[in-house]
């Protein structure tokens, strides 16, 4: 994985190194932008309409995760891909790859894996919401991108295997292991709107 350097901020349209441009920034009350590896500058691009480069980056992206999974704040999200610059911006297109895990939704167990999502998108100065993401000046931040196509792919309802016979909902044992000598009575739901009714 290649690393990239810790971009440089303009304040006033001068060119400052990050910690000046931060204490510039405070002064001017203006929110200080928090440089991490996600953020790459692209100025060499947007000087040269149709050029294009490969990048590679490997951060943690802390709290990652929905009702069914997560992928661990320790854990790398890694991207690999090639900025190009268009009429409108900057284009991003590459793989994302994360590890993710969870517990089983029927039996709880641990359950791990892997996600690679392919992204594509478009990097303007003034972004549609909901379809392209904000260049901050000379800067794309992979960040919001990534999130969003992580997220989506995120098991919501993870399971251990396909045919995983979840707990039992009487005792709590694992039927994948054991078995009990329970009994689950099916009642038919036509009846369902009687048994509602204090009789």
């Amino acid at each position: 994985m290649t690393g990239f350097p810790v971009p440089r901020r303009y304040i006033r349209g001068h060119l400052l190194p990050p910690a000046e441009a931060d204490s510039a920034a405070r002064s001017q009350g203006r929110p200080v932008v928090t440089a991490t590896p996600f953020r790459i500058p692209v100025a060499d691009l947007l000087k040269r309409p149709g050029a294009a480069r490969e990048f590679s980056v490997a951060a943690p992206l802390p709290e990652l995760r929905n009702a069914g999974a997560e992928i661990p704040d320790s854990t790398p999200v890694e991207i690999d891909g090639t900025l190009e610059r268009v009429s409108e911006g900057i284009v991003v297109r590459g793989t994302v790859h994360a590890r993710w895990q969870a517990a089983c939704s029927r039996c709880l167990a641990p359950v791990e894996g892997e996600l690679d999502v392919h992204v594509d998108e478009l990097f303007e100065p003034h972004p549609l919401a909901g379809e392209t993401y904000q260049l901050d000046v000379d800067v794309v931040d992979l960040e919001p991108l990534l999130r969003d196509a992580l997220l989506l792919e995120l098991p919501a309802a993870p399971l251990c295997r396909p045919d995983c016979a979840g707990l039992c909902p009487t005792c709590g044992i694992d039927r994948n292991v054991a078995s009990c000598d329970c009994t689950t009575e099916e009642l038919d739901p036509r009846w369902a709107a009687l048994r509602s009714l204090d009789l």
